[in-house]
């Protein structure tokens, strides 16, 4: 890996950096990495969400912003590094999401963000005018309430005064990118998580635009995701933190971002999972994926003529995060004190099940309508019971993702495992027994996401080519978590979970 010394871009106060933004759904967390992927330093400055009990699902970009520059300033300060050391800055950013401009470039209204499922009448009328085969074959996803393109349809057709201001339509890291360079654009990996995107032809899909009833002028320009979209603007650099001179490198979503992070390029670098607020089982192929049940869906990779395939649910993190914040609410260490509690506990071995859909669901279901279910409680049963209930739920609900991939003809003998929660033994273990599969721990827990933005954005300033991500990411050794439950058993349980949503499927549509 050499370093251009002699490109005026870079000042020669020390070796530069690349710094990588994840623009998640619970906070920003910057992350700044020498040019041989070493982490140097990493802060997350949180912000709200507004969750609602309509299907609501909302942020404010300013809070993306505010996020954005300050931990920009209290990364750099707290490290003493000068702006002038940051070569480039890109972005892995939440996916599926609306933000609506104006002609100043200002938000019209809250962005509606990747849970949000209001759409649901905007979605059928696609379906109707379109066809959900044709929708999947086309954009490799279902047409489904949880993508952009029915959520711009949803506020055109409830918030028709803000909507009639909007000028312009971005995805989440898309805005900060506006606010730096004054771009207008996105990336395809991140252009094809809204329902909108042609993925054979790698452009906007003009029918489904026009069928949604929508103007294409409100769509970016799709670049590649290690463009270089020119220096931090002058009058907006001290406010971010950063230099001029630092190049601003496009980026892209963050579950093909995760999977470049996690060293998961093409196909023979296996199968991994990611346990974040949203979780998911994912591989990289040089071709989409297409489900005849349209289970799981196809993201374009960051890296050009890759495919990322995936099964994602709404809320895997999010359900230990809702269980251990209802049951143990406060206490610094409440969720170790609940994992630990959970390890001496049964669930599924003792007939408790848990269903978790808090958010409805995607994969394998694709219904906005289901909710989390406790089934099978007893009167013996207590918190540690219903945390250990809702870790196996999220790995039984992520098997059906495998199965998906293993009907389609794509084995694999092991799963890398990334994400704040992996770094939990017990949900190793659980997912190992569960999935019938070996789950290799990744030393980099919960930066893949950052270390795919650092290494888009080292390509992108040309720290390295193409050749060099391999080695600036690094990829999971050694042989993992076996699995401990016996296969029959496993299988088992797996149906008895399945059995209970289809059984609860007419309930919930009740609701």
């Amino acid at each position: 890996m050499t370093t251009n010394t002699a490109d005026p871009r870079y000042v020669a106060v020390g070796e530069p950096l690349v710094l990588a933004h994840d623009l998640g759904t619970t906070g920003d967390k910057a992350t700044l990495v020498a040019p041989d992927g070493s982490i140097v330093g990493s802060v997350t400055v949180p912000y709200p969400a507004d969750f609602g009990s309509d299907g609501r699902a909302e942020q404010q970009p300013d809070d993306w912003w505010n996020a954005f520059c300050e931990a920009n300033h209290r990364l750099l300060e707290s490290r003493g590094i000068d702006p002038s050391r940051i070569a480039g800055v890109s972005f892995s950013g939440q996916m599926m999401g609306a933000v609506l401009l104006d002609g100043d470039d200002r938000p019209v209204r809250p962005a509606v963000i990747w849970a949000d499922t209001r759409s649901q009448a905007q979605c059928a009328q696609l379906i109707e005018r379109v066809g959900l085969d044709a929708v999947y074959r086309m954009t490799g996803h279902r047409a489904n309430p949880t993508y952009s393109l029915s959520k711009l349809m949803w506020v055109r057709d409830n918030e028709p005064a803000a909507f009639a201001r909007a000028r312009r339509f971005l995805l989440a890291k898309d805005v900060i990118l506006q606010r730096l360079t004054g771009s207008y654009v996105t990336d395809p990996s991140d252009a094809s998580s809204t329902n909108a995107y042609d993925q054979a032809g790698g452009a906007w899909s003009d029918e489904l635009i026009a069928a949604a009833g929508l103007d294409s002028a409100l769509f970016p320009e799709i670049v590649e995701s290690t463009t270089d979209l020119g220096g931090v603007r002058p009058e907006v650099a001290q406010e971010a933190g950063l230099s001029p001179r630092t190049r601003v490198i496009a980026g892209g979503g963050d579950g093909p971002m995760g999977a470049l992070g996690a060293g998961i390029v093409d196909r023979s670098d296996g199968v991994y999972t990611y346990l974040g607020s949203s979780s998911w089982v994912s591989f990289a192929d040089t071709k989409p994926l297409h489900d005849p049940l349209m289970r799981s869906m196809t993201f374009n990779h960051v890296i050009p003529g890759h495919f990322v395939p995936t099964a994602t649910m709404q809320a895997g993190g999010a359900s230990l995060d809702w269980i251990v914040n209802v049951l143990r609410p406060g206490g610094d260490d409440r969720f170790e004190a609940a994992l630990a509690d959970a390890a001496g506990a049964e669930a599924s071995a003792d007939g408790l099940y848990f269903l978790p859909h808090l958010l409805g669901e995607r994969s394998p279901y694709w219904n906005p309508n289901a909710r989390a279910v406790f089934a099978g409680l007893k009167m013996p049963h207590d918190r540690a019971n219903m945390v250990r209930a809702v870790l196996e739920g999220v790995a039984f609900n992520l098997r059906t993702g495998l199965v998906a991939f293993a009907e389609a003809g794509s084995m694999f003998e092991r799963i890398d495992a990334i994400g704040g929660a992996a770094k939990s033994p017990l949900v190793r273990q659980i997912l190992a027994d569960t999935w019938q599969l070996p789950v290799v721990p990744s030393s980099i827990g919960d930066h893949a996401t950052s270390l795919g933005a650092a290494a888009v954005a080292a390509m992108g300033v040309g720290l390295i080519d193409r050749a060099g991500v391999a080695e600036f990411v690094g990829k999971p050794t050694g042989a993992g978590v076996e699995p401990l439950l016996d296969a029959d058993e496993s299988g088992r349980r797996y149906e008895i979970f399945m059995d209970a949503y289809r059984r609860m499927e007419g309930w919930f549509d009740q609701l």
